[in-house]
């Protein structure tokens, strides 16, 4: 999941929205799918089990403990991926809300039990596909195509969540919070010293480590320090030289 959308990125791709849509039109959209024609996402559907699942607010998607069977690709809504601490404390990890983003892939190829849980936090609907999706090539002698994209594109999506959490980890290493906080605007602002943000406050003080209070207060600080200009999501570098001390 992407945790900003810089200006001027792309937007997402419009089948996804459509709740009318086919299945292979909204797995068209899909970075699993990257590189099949029509006939190949056809072939592919044909030897996988999926479905459409819609939940209401608060609905579980799947709970910590549950053995992973599938992954879910979101079409409409937002999801919410929370845990548990022994006293009972919900702790906020992070939130899926853009069409076509995939959750839980990593937990189905490893075969190892959720160790959080998934719940709807509006309306939701899922496109669910099933474990044969994951393991057509060892089902056959000869793999067909689609096959091996789906194990290509699977490679590609560690890939780039292993480097997302390469750069949790340096944003964590720095001192302060607002040290923090500009390490993580640094990364991903664009020629302009503008950010704007994709994720709600609370899904970027879970990524920062700290609590949502000590997060809009430290924004606020630096807001009024000259450092940044805060307009709800947007933000608005206004000091560079004075903004890149803090690196």
């Amino acid at each position: 999941m992407s945790t900003v959308r810089k200006k001027g990125g792309p937007a997402c791709c419009s089948c996804l929205s459509n709740q009318e849509a086919p299945v292979a039109s909204i797995l068209r959209c899909s970075n699993l799918t990257t590189g099949m024609d029509d006939a190949e996402i056809a072939e592919l559907l044909a030897s996988s089990q999926v479905r459409r699942h819609v939940f209401a607010p608060g609905e579980i998607v799947f709970h910590d403990g549950d053995q992973p069977h599938s992954l879910y690709i979101l079409l409409r809504g937002e999801v919410h991926i929370l845990k548990d601490t022994f006293s009972g404390r919900r702790i906020f990890i992070s939130e899926v809300n853009e069409p076509g983003d995939m959750f839980g892939e990593v937990y189905e190829v490893l075969k190892r039990p959720y160790d959080i849980y998934v719940e709807a936090a509006k309306e939701t609907e899922l496109l669910e596909i099933g474990s044969r999706f994951f393991t057509l090539s060892s089902q056959d002698e000869s793999p067909s195509r689609s096959a091996l994209l789906v194990e290509r594109n699977l490679m590609r999506i560690f890939a780039r969540k292993a480097y997302f959490m390469h750069g949790r980890i340096k944003v964590l290493a720095s001192g302060s919070l607002r040290e923090k906080i500009v390490r993580y605007l640094f990364q991903n602002m664009d020629t302009d010293g503008h950010v704007e943000l994709a994720v709600s406050r609370e899904y970027l003080a879970a990524y920062l480590a700290v609590t949502r209070p000590s997060l809009s207060r430290e924004l606020s600080a630096m807001q009024k320090d000259g450092l940044l200009k805060v307009e709800g999501k947007n933000l608005h570098i206004l000091d560079l030289e004075r903004f890149e001390e803090y690196l």
